[in-house]
């Protein structure tokens, strides 16, 4: 008598491998789609804060009047100026940069060059053209639809 495996049991166990891999696909790829999602929220809520700690910083008058020329709305006139080092008000030499870099959009197609969409305070809240006056809202500039069924450029 010989000990071993036949061929039927052997394309039986290779069937089955190959189920449990065609099942395991689509659930990998979601995972991806899930951290790129975490990624572009964070990325928004860091950029966002950025912002808003700009406007702030004008408001209370801690930045010199240079970069708050519109006393109307005191948003950055570019995601540039919160990576450049802003300099202080009253303060001699002392400045403040409000981000160490400017996130990639983590859905955008790496390489593209494409980056996030900008709205200034005077344009409609889903507008896709940026007025240019400043720098009020973030958007990415993705059409694909995300997991709970929303436009990633709508976040």
């Amino acid at each position: 008598m010989q000990k071993g495996l036949t061929l039927i049991e052997l394309l039986v166990v290779i069937a089955i491998l190959g189920i449990l891999a065609a099942a395991a696909m689509p659930l990998s790829r979601m995972t991806v789609k899930r951290v790129r999602e975490m990624e572009l929220r964070s990325d928004l809520r860091i950029l966002r804060n950025a912002i808003d700690a700009f406007k702030k910083d004008c408001i209370e008058k801690k930045i010199a009047s240079d970069y708050c020329k519109n006393e109307r709305d005191n948003y950055p006139e570019s995601l540039g100026l919160l990576v450049e080092p802003v300099k202080l008000a009253g303060a001699v030499d002392k400045t403040k940069k409000y981000l160490r870099r400017i996130p990639q959009d983590p859905m955008s197609p790496p390489g593209s060059g494409a980056n996030w969409g900008l709205r200034a305070y005077g344009d409609a809240p889903d507008s896709t053209q940026w007025g240019g006056d400043n720098v009020f809202d973030v958007y990415s500039k993705s059409e694909e639809i995300a997991l709970d069924g929303t436009k990633y450029n709508t976040w």
